[in-house]
């Protein structure tokens, strides 16, 4: 089975490939989507015990926990020692099962995919990207981001020249979805012949 490891800065993106690699009949792991999920269940208990006054009717609010983090890295990183293990755990689960099933290959969609040192979990890395003014008007368009909150965003992350230049492959998804949606089928085909790695 082959691994592909998807990420791409804030905007980017990311999203939407990875919908076009379902859209291949490609099973895809979202990380971001199990966080949601562990959100209103098992990291409940622990994120609460470290950040008082975050769980509002039995579920993190994000709103508050954002709050706790906004320019406080050690803040930051007793958090993801946290979440981080608990989402390693349902990908791993995820990537069990897609081998079960006889699945060639799968996506794991990680947005800190090389800041978490994910890569050393696939066999190839998808970068999406788009010029950053494209990026920043994306991400401005939504509802409560400010200039300011891109920025501490941006400074956690990895900086898009770098994920390129470590990337396997790019998606540029400044042009249309046509030619984004090509762009991963090309990727499909170039690593059809490639051999993955074995599970279990």
């Amino acid at each position: 089975m082959f691994i592909l490891g998807l990420t791409g800065s804030i905007g980017m993106g990311k999203s939407t490939t990875a919908g076009f690699f379902r859209e291949a009949g490609v099973p895809v792991h979202d990380s971001d989507a199990v966080v949601h999920r562990l959100y209103e269940g098992e990291a409940v208990g622990p994120v609460e015990a470290a950040f008082p006054g975050v769980a509002v009717n039995g579920r993190i609010d994000r709103a508050k926990l954002a709050e706790k983090l906004v320019g406080n890295p050690a803040a930051i990183r007793r958090l993801e020692a946290i979440v981080h293990p608990l989402v390693r755990a349902v990908s791993e689960r995820f990537i069990a099962e897609q081998a079960a099933r006889g699945a060639r290959v799968i996506v794991l969609d990680i947005p800190l995919l090389f800041e978490t040192g994910g890569e050393t979990r696939v066999d190839a890395v998808v970068v999406v990207s788009a010029p950053s003014e494209v990026q920043r008007a994306r991400v401005l368009s939504r509802d409560g981001m400010t200039a300011a909150r891109l920025d501490a965003l941006l400074a956690r992350q990895m900086s898009d020249a770098e994920k390129r230049a470590r990337a396997h492959f790019v998606v540029d998804s400044s042009r249309s979805f046509d030619s984004a949606r090509a762009q991963v089928h090309g990727i499909l085909r170039a690593i059809a012949a490639l051999p993955g790695r074995r599970i279990g």
